[in-house]
Formats: C-alpha cells, structure tokens, sequence
C-alpha cells in the first residue's frame, strides 16, 4: 500500500524552502507521497509544483481545493503546470469546501455545492484530457477560444475529490478517477463511502476509483496527551456538518476519536484496517503536532510500511 504524508511547513522565514526540506526527509524515510493542503496561505498547486521538482522520489497532490471561488478554466492552468513541472507525478484534489469559508471568505453564497461539483468536473476533465473545453452549464461556463493545453503534461492530471457524503460521491464515482476523505474511519470507508463510489464509477463505466485516505495520526510513547493534542487541534471539524457525520459513521464523537495514535504495533494494525476497508492509499496528517521527534518517528515508521 502506498503510504504518504500531508506536509504543513511552518517556518518564520519563508515557508516554501521549510517545505521543501521536511519534503526532501519525507522522501529519505522512505514515504512515497506528500500532500498539500489549500487555505488562503500558499498555492498549493504552485507549493506541489516545487517540491514534485526539487524532491522527484516524491508523488505530490492538493488535498484540496475548493471549487466555490475558483474556475475550472485557472485551476486547469495551475494542474497542467504542476504536472509538467513534476513530469507526471502532480494530483489534483478538490472540495466542495464549507459554508463558513465560502461565505465569509469569498463573499459567495454556499449554494448548491454539489451541482457546482458536477459542472466543475465536467469542465475540468474536458481540460485536463485535451486542453480545450466548450462547456456552459447552469452555474458556469469553461470555453478556450485559444488553447489551454501545457506541453509537457498531455497525459492529463489525476482528479480527485474529497468526498464524504452520498451526492459527493455519486458525482466523484462518475466523474472523477478517486476521493480524498478525511476523518473517516475504516468503518465509514467500509461501510458507506467505498460502496457508495465505488459502485457509482462502475455504472459511468469507469475504473474501480482510488480511495486515498487522509488519517490524522502519530507513532508515539505518549497517546494520552498526543490525543489531547489533536482533540484541541480538530474540534474545528466537528462544527462542519459533513464531517461530523462521518465522524459519526465511523463509531466517534470527537474528530479525534478517529485519530490513529499509539506505538508502532498499534499504527500498523489500524493501516491494516484501511486497507481492509478499501483504502488504496493511506495519507497521514498532523504528524507535526507533537514535535519533530515523534515525527520523524511516525515517518521513518511509515516509511517501512511503504517499503
């Protein structure tokens, strides 16, 4: 099973070479992956673009940008980029996003997310597999009165979503090529989200689609306040309704019930778990939380169940 990390550099003076270098001892541990996420800070398809090029032991993808504030037309720039940068080893994942961001943030109403998904996709692969695009739908329009191809990236950028829910990954099945969950246990995989997309690609007639999932987690000696730790760092997702049924779904009640935390024995049977669920791909998150020790544990760790 390929097992990555999502990487978040903090650093006081420039946080893309503070990237680079955790990237650069991820690959070194023996990690196959590394993932960015997308708030109003770094570019993280720009971000994924400079690691991808300084560190090519490793895959690199967007874990995930959201689709309300942005146009399918500039997000293909940015993917096709990324993927020539990265000779072909850029993912791009995208989200619906949440209500409180979209609309705070970007002064937009959070309206019918799903829909938008759809034609967001739609517009998006036509792009992606081609170059062009002559797309107008209900919510936007993508057409290429000039060519938007990248030399470079002609075979396309992987899409995936972070989808959740039953819409999202109805949508995700026929249209995308996986998903992205985050805080869904191996029960909610198992027993909701694998069947739900998997089932939707085999009716678009598609390929049985990747299910990359993004665990929050830590190999550590202290899983009492490690778990405090990440009680406090995710209580921001339990106010999102999406999450917190899923959270749900996979038999918790905080976000960070579903944490995977403890010594190695413990880390690699719940891996084992997502595996069984149907997880392609497991991605750990918040490996920077209790200091670089216990990361680089986590990591080299990782790195074996990698290898």
């Amino acid at each position: 099973m390929a097992v990555g990390v999502a990487l978040n550099a903090t650093a006081p003076d420039n946080q893309i070479d503070a990237t680079v270098r955790l990237a650069a001892e991820a690959a070194a541990a023996g990690l196959r992956s590394a993932w960015f996420g997308q708030t109003f800070g770094a570019d993280s398809p720009q971000l994924a673009a400079i690691v991808g090029r300084e560190v090519p032991e490793l895959q690199v993808g967007t874990s995930a940008i959201p689709v309300f504030g942005r146009h399918p037309l500039v997000v293909s720039s940015q993917a096709l980029t990324a993927q020539a940068a990265t000779h072909g080893r850029y993912h791009l994942g995208l989200a619906l996003g949440t209500k409180l961001l979209t609309e705070s943030g970007f002064g937009l109403p959070f309206e019918r997310p799903v829909a938008r998904l759809r034609e967001f996709l739609t517009a998006l692969r036509q792009l992606t597999e081609t170059g062009s695009a002559d797309f107008r739908g209900e919510l936007l329009t993508a057409a290429t009165p000039i060519p938007a191809r990248v030399p470079g990236a002609e075979a396309g950028v992987p899409l995936l979503v972070a989808a959740m829910g039953p819409q999202a990954l109805r949508v995700s099945g026929e249209l995308a090529d996986g998903i992205l969950p985050y805080l869904a246990g191996p029960r909610a995989l198992a027993e909701h989200i694998v069947p739900a997309v998997t089932a939707a690609a085999e009716a678009a007639g598609r390929p049985a689609p990747r299910i990359v999932a993004l665990v929050p987690g830590l190999v550590t000696d202290d899983a009492d306040a490690v778990r405090r730790t990440f009680t406090e760092q995710l209580a921001f997702y339990e106010q999102i309704p999406s999450y917190a049924r899923v959270i749900g779904l996979s038999g918790g009640k905080r976000a960070a019930d579903v944490a995977v935390i403890g010594d190695e024995r413990t880390v690699a049977a719940e891996v084992r778990r997502y595996r069984d669920a149907g997880a392609t791909e497991v991605v750990f998150s918040g490996t920077e939380l209790a200091g670089d020790a216990d990361r680089r544990r986590t990591w080299e760790f990782l790195g074996e169940l990698a290898g």
